[in-house]
């Protein structure tokens, strides 16, 4: 159906890349760990790689990979690896391909857990750069011999600083460097991340893609533009005669089946039904966010919104070009210095505060003093986090509703 548009995609790719021999619309859910092999030699050659199937369902299952050969295709991709949260698979994909002394050049505007995470990393030997990826030559000059891939998210969170993904694709093709890329606040209705080279997406499945609050997950999809050869850390247990899975394969075999984040059957059902509506929602929550931002940009007591969708964002035509007008439904701002922003959130009674994003619900914290609390003021201000700033996650509710309930707030502060 690849000729089809988006949502139809959606809404029928469970039974067309996933066919039910009793014609079940919904790819069945195997709750099975163990798989039974009537010939001891085809267990034993699904176990050396030299053919396709299941031995236990930490590694592999059915109703995981039937979510990945949806996620795989979004993606226009040669393949995909679930994970049991977003966290999971950002860190499979670093710690299953990066040795000691090897150096990575990553956006020193991540999310704070992704943040968290990359210092880790450093106390395992891994040499990194934190650097402004808006600007593309911050990115060139972080260089090194030893580097060997280019990190960073589309759209930053909470600040939405919007890297310079075309030129930074650019570049990693020049050198011959791996570019992954978190697609988590563009999904693929968004961004096409192949279109910019990227090399491999990560995306935390809980947010746009399932959609409702209700299930964790996280997914690696390979774009195929990446020549695995290149990369020298692929072990020779990997090297198949198909260069295009070596790094798939060592991400499976050393992400997932070592680490063990195994994303459940269950959920993985689950986001397959999330993922019908997903075009919808964001369609939805994107003209919702940008209807809020504008409201806020021109209130009285706001001092600064960050939404790519402003035209006075300093991304916001590169945004423009990359997003096709629909700048997602995350946005933050900062309230006048004279307003408490704690008190202002418990005024609000249709906005939920809670920490988390791409819900169907509108969503709203502070951050400084939730999350990203433990990355210190000094690592805010790099980042561009304010003590007062508060972050929207807009949902799918009538636009009107949750402008009143902003109004009714401020009235009380």
């Amino acid at each position: 159906m690849k000729n089809k548009g988006f949502t139809t995609r959606l809404v029928h790719s469970d039974r067309t890349l996933n066919p039910s021999s009793d014609g079940a619309i919904h790819f069945p859910t195997s709750n099975s760990v163990l798989f039974e092999y009537k010939d001891v030699n085809e267990l034993v050659a699904v176990f050396q790689g030299k053919k396709v199937g299941h031995v236990y369902s930490r590694s592999s299952s059915s109703s995981n990979t039937a979510l990945q050969n949806i996620l795989a295709e979004l993606e226009n991709g040669i393949g995909a690896v679930t994970f049991a949260t977003g966290m999971a698979a950002i860190s499979a994909v670093f710690l299953s391909l990066l040795k000691q002394e090897q150096h990575i050049i990553v956006s020193r505007y991540l999310f704070g857990n992704t943040r968290s995470f990359f210092e880790t990393l450093q106390n395992f030997g891994v040499n990194i750069s934190f650097v402004d990826v808006t600007d593309i030559n911050s990115v060139v000059k972080a260089l090194q011999p030893n580097t060997k891939m280019v990190f960073t998210e589309t759209i930053a969170n909470p600040v939405t600083q919007v890297a310079d993904l075309a030129a930074i694709g650019k570049f990693c093709a020049k050198h011959k460097l791996l570019y992954v890329i978190d697609n988590t606040m563009t999904p693929s209705i968004l961004f096409d991340a192949k279109s910019v080279n990227a090399s491999l997406t990560i995306s935390s499945l809980t947010k746009y893609f399932a959609g409702h609050g209700n299930v964790l997950g996280g997914v690696v999809v390979d774009t195929g533009l990446y020549d695995w050869s290149n990369f020298d850390n692929i072990s020779t247990h990997y090297k198949t005669s198909d260069t295009a899975q070596w790094g798939l394969t060592q991400i499976k075999k050393k992400g997932l089946r070592d680490l063990g984040a195994t994303l459940s059957p269950k959920a993985a059902s689950e986001i397959s039904i999330g993922l019908e509506t997903m075009a919808l929602r964001i369609e939805r929550s994107g003209k919702n966010a940008l209807r809020l931002a504008t409201y806020l940009h021109a209130h009285d007591k706001v001092k600064n919104v960050y939404y790519p969708g402003i035209s006075d964002h300093p991304q916001h035509y590169i945004a423009r070009e990359l997003f096709g007008g629909n700048y997602g439904g995350i946005f933050s701002i900062d309230l006048e210095d004279n307003i408490d922003g704690h008190e202002f959130l418990n005024h609000l009674n249709t906005i939920i505060c809670a920490t988390h994003l791409g819900d169907t619900r509108t969503l709203a914290l502070p951050v400084a003093t939730t999350i990203f609390y433990e990355n210190g003021h000094e690592q805010r201000e790099l980042m561009g986090i304010n003590d007062n700033m508060i972050r929207f996650s807009v949902g799918i509710e009538d636009i009107d509703d949750i402008v009143e309930d902003l109004e009714q707030a401020f009235n009380k502060v």
